[in-house]
């Protein structure tokens, strides 16, 4: 027999007797006659009407029906009820007194520390304070925690109390849940440095007895036992182990040895150099996977495992672009600086791809190995390189106004493709419109020719000046071709080659248009140099040297006369740190024109000193000899000299720099280089550094100033003066 839920409901709301015989019913049919005595009972809780005819029964109505109470007014007296039998108490009674409510965690917690401890637990230690609400004691015994400075400079940057905490406000539930929180941060701390036994022991002080509130003095102070340090037990490195000859040098760059300090930041460091290591032998699909350190409490070890695959050895094979005609894949191979058969070195993917980006061609690059012959035995395998790129805008329209008290208005303009003649193939027109200056020219310019960073220029230009010096029409016609350093790769030494033409109409300076007559030059020049750069830093070099030596053979025809001579250039500077905030620059420059008669050589070939980048104080070209109409005539050597401090000032967020200078110089008609007759600027500079180096101001008078000489010049200009 079975009973649906509807049944069941309905019996239920019918009479509660009824629902309880039948619970009784199931109970005997569900559970096996075992005791017969208990059945009995049961069978007897079952009504007859029930038992005859279970669905009938269940449908029949109650026989009685439960009356509901009507609800007494609020004020009315309680009513009479026959079923009502526990006597009104005629006398006053005691109630029980009422039990408290289990405290809060975090209250008890907070109160229960509430007093201060004594003061001779308080000094046990090293005490370190970070805050008014938070300190720590650490072993007095340095030796106990050596990694304590760091341990501390951490804490302090993850602190939830150092964040989150405020003197006034905080209850002493949210200063003990802060506690808490940061003394399992500390203990994850010492577990780093190796301290897997530990202890971190938290009291909270400063609070007022019975009060919920921390008050100003409340505190929180860890009490610091790091307990022994654990070391390195076993050390597994999956495959590297089986790279035969590699193995020395793979297992030294992990470094971690069995007995070594236990270090988790030593981990990720040590993982770190050995996935270097292997891009860098040859290994370029090696995979590591993450360590597994094991702790074993009773020998104070940890077991480090770091899943290791090699994949073997694999040398360069070929390159493919995805722009064959824009960058190829043979120039994309020139620019690389390996060639195939070279061992396969992840840092030449990461170069050549800095390499294609500085040619300004495209904005995106992604080089992708790929096996083109797996590892045969001791034979490495081969792999090609795909090379993704984007390009990137091509055109440049360039411009530039200025205004100079000496040199009046200037306005310069440029339209430049770089790549109309691929691969890098450049073409730029320029032009110059001034008060003292016009210009017109265009330049062919083809990067990375024949090799990374070579470059071939070719540049025809027009142009007339008018200087203090010397009053100049020119056409040019030059050749050049070098070997760059630049800012992705400084090169210790540089060098150039060159071919130079050009015709000029000039003269000296003069005073209201009354000077020498213009003489026409025709100049063929061979002009070489050389460069060698050990300082840190193109643009603010804070160490290291720089010399280099030009040297430019010139043939000269005037109006059939000819001239034979050579201009030798040499420049050296040096710089020294003393300190962290101060770098001392010092600058030289020697040069000599033998061969010919001052006479014959073009005034605008001679040599002049004075400006930003010569003697700072003076105005351009202004040092030397003078003519008979007081205007600087130039002459056939040279001497300089400049030094500067460059000091840093803290301002600016340590981007500002102080930089007093004083240089001298003078220029001389005879070959030989003079130190008499020197002139002599000083002043103050400031530098303010930029993500592409110091933008320099620098304000010099000159010493012995002479009549007509201004007091005051002002240069500014990018990068350090020299």
């Amino acid at each position: 027999m079975a009973y649906t839920a509807d049944r069941i409901s309905t019996a239920w709301l019918s009479d509660g007797l009824a629902f309880h015989a039948l619970a009784a019913a199931f109970v005997l049919m569900s559970v096996p006659a075992a005791a017969q005595e208990t059945d009995a009972e049961l069978k007897a809780l079952i009504p007859d009407a029930a038992v005859a005819d279970p669905e009938a029964w269940a449908k029949a109505p109650p026989q009685t029906a439960v009356p509901t109470a009507a609800q007494p007014e609020p004020n009315s007296p309680l009513a009479q009820d026959n079923q009502f039998r526990l006597p009104w108490p005629d006398e006053p009674f005691d109630l029980p007194p009422v039990l408290a409510l289990e405290p809060d965690p975090d209250q008890t917690e907070a109160l229960a520390a509430q007093v201060d401890e004594p003061a001779a637990q308080r000094d046990l230690g090293d005490v370190q304070r970070l805050s008014p609400q938070l300190t720590l004691l650490f072993p007095t015994d340095p030796a106990l925690l050596p990694d304590r400075a760091a341990l501390v400079q951490r804490f302090a940057a993850l602190s939830a109390i150092q964040r989150l905490s405020n003197d006034s406000e905080d209850s002493a539930a949210q200063l003990s849940a802060r506690g808490r929180t940061d003394g399992d941060l500390l203990r994850r701390l010492l577990r780093n440095y190796g301290y897997y036994d530990g202890a971190v022991e938290q009291v909270i002080s400063g609070l007022e007895a019975g009060s919920a509130s921390t008050g100003a003095r409340a505190s929180v102070r860890f009490i610091i036992t790091p307990g022994p340090r654990y070391h390195f037990g076993a050390v597994a490195l999956g495959d590297v182990e089986r790279t035969g000859k590699d193995y020395p040098a793979l297992r030294s760059a992990f470094g971690i040895q069995s007995g070594d300090v236990l270090d988790s930041d030593r981990i990720v460091a040590s993982r770190n150099a050995l996935d270097l290591a292997l891009g860098e032998s040859g290994y370029t699909f090696a995979k590591l996977g993450e360590p597994d350190l094991v702790i074993d409490h009773r020998s104070e070890l940890g077991d480090l495992t770091l899943p290791v695959t090699t994949g073997g050895i694999y040398t360069f094979g070929g390159v493919t672009s995805n722009l064959e005609g824009f960058l190829p894949a043979k120039h994309l191979e020139r620019i690389a600086r390996f060639r195939r058969g070279d061992l396969f070195k992840r840092g030449q993917l990461d170069d050549l791809r800095r390499a294609i980006i500085a040619t300004g061609l495209v904005s995106s690059v992604n080089i992708t190995p790929r096996e083109a012959a797996a590892p045969q035995g001791d034979v490495p395998g081969s792999v090609a390189l795909d090379i993704a790129m984007a390009k990137a805008p091509l055109r440049t329209i360039a411009g530039a106004v200025g205004y100079d008290s000496g040199e009046g208005f200037r306005v310069e303009a440029s339209w430049e493709h770089r790549n109309l003649f691929p691969p890098e193939g450049l073409l730029r027109v320029r032009g110059v419109l001034g008060t003292k200056e016009q210009l017109a020219g265009v330049t062919l310019r083809r990067n990375n020719f024949r090799g990374r960073d070579q470059v071939l220029t070719l540049d025809l230009y027009a142009n007339s000046v008018q200087r203090d010096a010397y009053v100049a029409r020119t056409a040019v016609f030059s050749a050049t071709f070098e070997k760059l350093t630049t800012l992705i790769f400084q090169k210790p030494w540089v060098w150039s080659i060159g071919v130079e033409a050009l015709a000029t109409r000039e003269r000296e300076g003069d005073i209201n248009g009354i000077g020498t007559p213009p003489q026409n030059y025709y100049i063929f020049a061979l002009p070489l140099r050389a460069a060698l750069d050990t300082s840190d830093d193109l643009l603010d070099p804070t160490k290291g040297f720089r010399a280099a030596l030009r040297v430019s053979p010139e043939f000269s025809f005037d109006q059939g006369r000819k001239a034979n001579y050579v201009r030798f250039q040499a420049d050296a500077s040096a710089y020294l740190p003393l300190g962290n905030s101060v770098v001392m620059a010092g600058r030289a420059r020697i040069g000599t024109m033998p061969g010919t008669d001052i006479q014959n050589i073009a005034p605008s070939r001679r040599f002049y000193a004075g400006g930003g980048g010569s003697v700072r104080g003076f105005g351009y070209q202004q040092i030397g000899p003078r003519n008979s109409f007081s205007a600087p005539s130039g002459g056939r050597s040279l001497t300089e000299f400049s030094l500067e401090a460059r000091i840093k000032t803290g301002l600016f967020g340590g981007a500002m720099s102080l930089a007093p200078f004083i240089d001298a110089g003078t220029v001389a008609e005879s070959v030989t280089p003079q130190f008499s007759g020197m002139r002599f600027g000083a002043g103050l500079g400031l530098r303010y550094q930029t993500g592409f180096g110091p933008i320099r101001i620098d304000v010099g008078t000159p010493i012995n100033k002479r009549e007509g000489e201004s007091r005051v010049a002002v240069y500014v200009s990018l990068g350090q003066a020299f």
